[in-house]
């Protein structure tokens, strides 16, 4: 089976649930599928009570905190209901009641989804002038931050749209919120500039199942008291994520993929392969002169999710697109297809994806412009 999958070679560009490493695939089918630790138990028929499962909850927690250098008095929580829950989540515990004001930056379809959600247990305050594009984000002159807010909301990278904050926004003394599920342990982040970072698993650190929550301290013990107990971080926090049964094999790869991660090099060093995985795509998007076109402004291009058409006299070709998706796939290249919100191509370049694997698909964008380019003809 390992060596069936080797002999593969199909390189997934999706956007989530995503590409794992190879070494971690192999380990959680030789291993953890069966017999952890030698235990004679799978990891999936792990109880959330027992040594073994603790141990490895604990130890992810101290991968984490040693990655992206978390400070003590931050709670690091192990949650289910993804990213969407959190969008219920968030205002539910960070807000005393449905009178107070949250600001949110909405920058695409993420963030809107949050915003929508929210609405229903707490006042929502859009920051930036509405915009359906979402191929930049305003100036600061231009936000409308509340004095006093109860927090205020942002999407670091927002996956459909490629649009992401090259920084972090400066909200003054209001408690920052960040929805950070797609660009997680891809760059070095100042954590203690944050009340509250999430993200789900499925992307960067694991598969789908886990969500991360990293709290400080402060922000817990403010629940509103119609928030659901499973959702209630003081709640989860005093029982060490363990308050209903969680996502133990969801977990175990999270696990995984951390230890892999450090043997990389850590973030460190994954945030320069970003760079560069990155940069290779925009230059032949680019140099391309005018075939492949990118949908946003090069001051909030996402480094890990990239949308683009395929175009003739400066308008996207369908017909292009659904070949381009069709011959990538035939080359073992999947999930190019852009998202349906936006159409065209999407190449999500997450931690697991590869330099060499990038370099497959530029060379094949190459291959497949000179073959589909129109030319003038001769004078």
């Amino acid at each position: 089976m390992v060596e069936r999958r080797k002999s593969e070679e199909v390189i997934n560009f999706a956007p989530g649930p995503a590409k794992l490493p190879l070494e971690v695939l192999i380990e959680a089918a030789e291993q953890g599928a069966f017999s952890y630790k030698d235990s004679g138990i799978s990891v999936m028929e792990m109880s959330h009570r027992s040594t073994d499962y603790l141990a490895m909850s604990q130890e992810t927690v101290s991968l984490l905190r040693e990655l992206l250098d978390i400070p003590a008095n931050y709670q690091i929580l192990f949650l289910q209901g993804g990213g969407t829950g959190q969008f219920a989540a968030v205002p539910l515990n960070l807000s005393r009641s449905s009178d107070e004001v949250a600001d949110y930056f909405i920058t695409g379809l993420w963030s809107k989804k949050a915003a929508e959600e929210a609405q229903k247990y707490v006042k929502v305050n859009k920051v930036l002038t509405h915009s359906s594009h979402y191929n930049s984000i305003q100036e600061k002159e231009h936000w409308k931050l509340t004095p006093g807010a109860a927090y205020v909301y942002y999407c670091a990278n927002e996956t459909v749209h490629g649009v992401e904050f090259q920084g972090i926004p400066d909200t003054g003394d209001v408690p920052l919120v960040c929805d950070a599920s797609s660009s997680f342990l891809t760059h070095k982040m100042d954590i203690s500039k944050y009340a509250l970072i999430f993200a789900g698993a499925q992307k960067n650190v694991g598969c789908a199942g886990v969500t991360i929550v990293i709290v400080r301290d402060d922000m817990i013990g403010k629940a509103q008291s119609i928030c659901p107990s499973v959702w209630d971080y003081k709640i989860q926090a005093d029982n060490s994520s363990t308050y209903n049964t969680p996502s133990v094999w969801g977990l175990y790869i999270v696990n995984l993929v951390l230890k892999w991660l450090k043997k990389q090099g850590g973030v460190e060093a994954i945030e320069e392969r970003c760079a560069t995985k990155a940069r290779m795509v925009y230059d032949t998007i680019q140099n391309s002169n005018g075939f492949y076109h990118l949908l946003v402004e090069p001051a909030f291009r996402s480094r890990v999710n990239i949308p683009f058409h395929i175009c003739r006299n400066g308008n996207p070709v369908k017909e292009l697109e659904e070949k381009f998706v069709k011959e990538a796939q035939a080359q073992n290249m999947y999930e190019l297809k852009g998202h349906r919100a936006v159409g065209g191509i999407r190449a999500s370049l997450y931690n697991a994806v590869s330099v060499e694997e990038v370099k497959t698909l530029v060379q094949y964008m190459n291959d497949f412009m000179a073959r589909n380019r129109v030319t003038s003809p001769p004078a």
